[in-house]
């Protein structure tokens, strides 16, 4: 019974640290939209190396471990349930979010992005939706 705390306990931690990643990188997006509009040279390099520690360094480990533990605790301690399909299609979610940031940040990398600042404002608060739902999934477990 020990284990499936520390499982849960680390599955949580990599998860906030995976939303903190979710929320931020779409955040540095937009700022720097603005620094390549205002032909900030420095603003655009700076940008580039802050997104892709992040991307590599805090946002795909969590996600990884993230499900990591998460398909531990799904598969070694038996978790089922309509809510438990629910949430793993909002975690597929996550993932296509997660995959799109990637490609922002090859577009931004390479000199090719062609999204505004508005569209990264908004791609900064959809995942919220998908948080929103997911704790109150894990939480009520409805059936």
């Amino acid at each position: 019974m020990q284990t499936v705390l520390w499982v849960k306990a680390l599955h949580i931690i990599f998860m906030v640290t995976w939303m903190a990643a979710i929320f931020y990188l779409p955040r540095l997006y937009v700022y720097h939209v603005q620094a390549i509009t205002e032909n900030d040279a420095k603003g655009d390099a700076r940008f580039k190396i802050m997104e892709r520690k992040l991307f590599w360094g805090i946002m795909t480990p969590g996600a990884v471990l993230t499900i990591v533990f998460g398909v531990w605790l799904w598969l070694g301690y038996g978790i089922t349930g309509k809510w438990m399909m629910w949430k793993l299609l909002l975690v597929l979610t996550l993932l296509a979010h997660h995959i799109a940031c990637f490609i922002h940040l090859r577009a931004f990398r390479d000199g090719h992005n062609t999204r505004s600042e508005k569209y990264f404002r908004i791609m900064n608060e959809l995942p919220v939706f998908a948080l929103f739902g997911i704790v109150f999934l894990v939480v009520l477990k409805p059936n």
